[in-house]
């Protein structure tokens, strides 16, 4: 089985200008981009929580929104509606700044 998984945009293009070739494909369909997005998430999260110092911590932080944005962009959400939300969660329940841990049965 070859493993497939999704890569930044000039990937492709880093691979030719090493000398290599690369196999890629583009995704089928609308569904399948936005599925391969979401499993992105899962992936630059997962190695955001396994860095251990804190320039990783600040790429994978950086993977991680430049697959937020894109997430967005394929669902059709707009940057200023993202943002609008946001202030408007922020003003009404905070941040999560304080650490805060809620005791729950």
């Amino acid at each position: 089985m070859v493993a497939e998984k999704l890569v930044r945009d000039l990937i492709p293009q880093i691979i030719r200008d090493s000398g290599t070739e690369p196999v890629f494909r583009e995704y089928g369909s609308e569904e399948e981009y936005k599925r391969s997005l979401l499993a992105k998430l899962e992936e630059e999260v997962a190695e955001l929580k396994a860095a251990d110092t804190d320039e990783k911590r600040a790429e994978e932080i950086a993977d991680v929104l430049e697959v937020v944005d894109a997430i967005a962009y394929v669902f059709g959400i707009k940057t200023e509606d993202i943002e609008r939300i946001k202030t408007k969660k922020f003003r009404e329940r905070g941040g999560f700044f304080c650490g805060y841990i809620l005791k729950m049965d």
